[in-house]
């Protein structure tokens, strides 16, 4: 193997994997780390010339001298002179962290950048088009072995290494991997070469950090939340028991919005038909309910507690099954933590997204009514960190449009929420700075609104639309139409990037982000209007949440590069612009000067806006405690 691998500079490799003893009966086992263990390793260094080492076969031949081996692997996986490559590479990552590994740069992750590439001429490749079974015949012709017909039933570390159809599979992958990696790179190299950039430089070193959270996992008080669970099943019981009061036996289902419940509101109560779905179905989401409610107020005021009880009903019903059935599903029965699978990939900007459960849309610290956040906690002698980016897109933003005012204000550690309070309502900053001021948080609320929404070109109703169901502001029209006004003239350079945006990606037909992640947007030439204002605002959107995504995976890179000296940090989720960290408590100061140090780094050379990340610290992820005692 060493003289296999001696002098090559580029190695793909690829792990086989298998149940341990305790779990062989359990479905899909072999998937995860904390239940199974590598069985063997392919590595290639030239087409056609795949090796398999086998390692821990329940029968023929395995490696002997494991030690030895894995002290070799170590350094194979750590060089900073071989390019390691896998499909998949967060995989691999996970089962290498167990053993105290962590990849190190360069890698390239053949998995992401296959979703880099063109699936058409208008559309890039999805992560359901990227698996090797599917690229491989598309792209070269052959069909790989499945992995049923290979093992038979049986598990992998039960299949004779030495057998020709054991290693053929194995090599296979690690094979391919090696020939995509030379295919899509002289693809990047003539056709987008930012993208190149962003495999080697962003997404790899990143899919590394995804499977080192996926190992971690988070660790639940699950007794608290089946307490919380048994409270909710009481005040669904008591709410349902309302409703019926008032509409009798009537079904409303687990959501309140059964065909017999819109029966109900529409034909017997003659209620409007506010909103219709895209089947044009009468629709009864939240955004309906609260119109009706509005309709009875005015015209029926008492159907109003119906409509109160019914959103009431529904808060429960969600927070029930997303938050306390849906995490304690996926409660992993080896550790007693959720492992979350976060996809960083998910989005057309490149933000992420998460399933199994989907923790990206846990309540905000302030708006956890139930304490969702306070289901996840910190072990025994640990603590939680996390580190925040403050506004950061825009932050980016305020680059883009080159605005001195936006500019001024983050380079002095001013408050951007405020100064447009005072841009919109014509108030002295100060005023719109006092949290005692008369209307203070109404009108901080639009300003925030404002600043999020007129980057990307809101319009007047948008905003209107955005304050009345986000914010539950109503603000009439013709005000929404004067702040979106003010806002632009208190910022002229916002307008000029915008409109100077929209006529370049109406030329090129594609946006992106400052490093070059691209989007296409076809429909920005399109005739009909609200396909091309929503193209439009695609072409705004993206660049700076794109860029904004971009900045915290070149973040993330840099503490996967500061891992193998702080075995004791663990990152364990990220949440938008927000990633935690599980570590123990004598060790705080030191991770809160490494993490700021990665995240606030400008994340390219002529980016001229200060970048800050606060900390926040805590035993329970919703008691964090805002933390600044690291100088």
């Amino acid at each position: 193997m060493q003289n296999y691998l001696s002098g090559a500079s580029v190695v793909a490799f690829d792990f086989e994997t298998a149940p341990d003893e305790k779990y062989r009966k359990e479905e899909k086992a072999a998937l995860d780390s904390h239940k199974s263990h590598i069985v063997g390793i392919s590595f290639s260094i030239a087409e056609g010339s795949g090796v398999y080492l086998p390692l821990t076969h329940r029968v023929g031949q395995n490696a002997e001298e494991l030690t030895e081996i894995w002290v070799w692997l170590i350094d194979f996986f750590t060089s900073a002179s071989v390019t390691k490559i896998a499909h998949n590479l967060s995989f691999e990552s996970q089962f290498l962290y167990a053993l105290g590994i962590v990849v190190q740069e360069p890698c390239y992750d053949t998995i992401a950048a296959a979703q880099l590439v063109y699936k058409n001429e208008k559309e890039f490749r999805c992560l359901g088009d990227c698996g090797l079974k599917t690229l491989v015949p598309e792209y070269f012709q052959e069909q790989l072995p499945t992995y049923s017909d290979t093992v038979g039933g049986l598990h992998f570390d039960e299949l004779d290494p030495q057998a020709e159809k054991t290693v053929h599979y194995a090599c296979a992958d690690s094979d391919y991997a090696l020939r995509l990696y030379y295919l899509l790179n002289n693809w990047f190299d003539r056709f987008l070469p930012k993208h190149r950039f962003i495999v080697e430089k962003i997404e790899s070193p990143t899919a590394v950090y995804v499977g080192i959270m996926k190992y971690n996992g988070l660790l639940v008080d699950r007794a608290l939340m089946e307490s919380k669970g048994k409270d909710a099943d009481e005040k669904i019981s008591q709410l349902r028991k309302d409703i019926a009061f008032i509409i009798g036996d009537i079904s409303i289902g687990a959501n309140a919005s059964t065909a017999a419940f819109k029966k109900y509101l529409f034909d017997r109560l003659k209620l409007p038909k506010v909103k219709q779905t895209q089947k044009e179905q009468d629709a009864l989401d939240d955004e309906a309910l609260i119109l009706l409610k509005e309709h009875c107020q005015k015209e029926r005021p008492e159907l109003v507690r119906l409509f109160e009880l019914v959103q009431e009903y529904r808060h429960w019903g969600k927070i029930k099954s997303t938050y306390i059935d849906g995490y304690l599903r996926y409660v992993n029965s080896a550790t007693g933590r959720i492992h979350p699978d976060l996809m960083p990939f998910a989005t057309e900007t490149g933000r992420f997204a998460s399933k199994n459960p989907n923790c990206q849309n846990m309540p905000r610290a302030g708006a956890d009514d139930i304490g969702v956040r306070n289901f996840i906690v910190a072990p025994e002698g640990k603590i939680l960190l996390s580190l925040d980016f403050s506004q950061i897109e825009l932050r980016v933003g305020a680059f883009y449009c080159k605005d001195e005012k936006m500019l001024e204000t983050y380079r002095s550690g001013g408050d951007i929420h405020a100064l447009t309070t005072s841009v919109i309502y014509h108030i002295p900053l100060s005023e719109a700075m006092d949290k005692n001021a008369p209307q203070y948080k109404e009108r901080r609320t639009i300003a925030k609104n404002c600043n999020f929404g007129t980057f990307f070109g809101l319009f007047p109703k948008g905003l209107q639309k955005t304050l009345k169901f986000k914010a539950g502001l109503d603000v009439s029209l013709l005000d929404c139409e004067t702040i979106i006004r003010n806002l632009k003239i208190g910022y002229p350079r916002l307008s000029r990037w915008q409109e100077e945006t929209k006529k370049r990606a109406g030329f090129r037909k594609y946006t992106e982000t400052w490093l070059g992640r691209r989007r296409n947007i076809p429909d920005i030439a399109s005739s009909n209007w609200n396909k091309k204002s929503f193209a439009e605002r695609v072409a705004m959107n993206t660049p700076i949440q794109g860029t904004a995504a971009d900045i915290l995976k070149l973040s993330m890179g840099r503490i996967v590069a500061g891992l193998r000296e702080r075995p004791w940090l663990c990152p364990i989720l990220q949440i938008h612009d927000e990633l935690v960290f599980e570590l123990p408590e004598k060790e705080l100061k030191n991770a809160v000067i490494f993490i700021k140090n990665c995240m606030e780094i400008p994340p390219f050379e002529v980016f001229s806006v200060p970048i800050i990340a606060e900390a926040a610290t805590g035993y329970r992820f919703g008691e964090l405690k805002e933390f600044d005692d690291y100088e």
